[in-house]
């Protein structure tokens, strides 16, 4: 295979990806504080692998989102009530700091964490307006496959 050449980035490179970060985190408060939302949607999207939440402004452009996997959660600890409820905390911290007070919530999904999430999430002071299941649901199936002959 031979050796391995690694890249040293200079000083100089590290402080303009330093700036670029710092940059693009005011930015992302500043827009926060320009418009100080006070009503959003919060979108939970638990499945059996892991919970993620999306918080968006009332017309649906997203604001911010976290999942378990996102906090520090690996594996199978990803899917648990657990994980979700600290998913719904970190939220909460996010929504406040953006100024949202009152969140309509939609669930998809049939992961573990659905409940422990909303529970998490009215406990951390976040005034939830409506809860509603937007799981999908088929109505008729898909198509059965054909009669086997021998």
């Amino acid at each position: 295979m031979g050796k391995k050449h690694i890249v040293q980035k200079t000083k100089e490179e590290l402080i303009k990806e330093r700036e670029k970060i710092e940059a693009a985190s005011k930015k992302e408060i500043k827009i926060g504080a320009l418009q100080k939302i006070k009503e959003g949607k919060i979108y939970i999207s638990s499945s059996y692998n892991n919970t993620i939440m999306t918080l968006t402004d009332p017309s649906g452009n997203t604001l911010t989102w976290t999942s378990a996997g996102n906090i520090g959660f690996k594996g199978t600890k990803k899917g648990t009530p657990f994980a979700a409820s600290k998913v719904a905390e970190v939220m909460a911290q996010r929504a406040q700091k953006l100024g949202v007070e009152r969140v309509e919530v939609y669930i998809k999904g049939i992961g573990s964490g659905r409940e422990s999430a909303i529970r998490s999430l009215a406990n951390r002071g976040l005034d939830i307006i409506a809860i509603a299941d937007v799981t999908p649901i088929p109505h008729n199936g898909c198509r059965p496959p054909k009669v086997r002959r021998v």
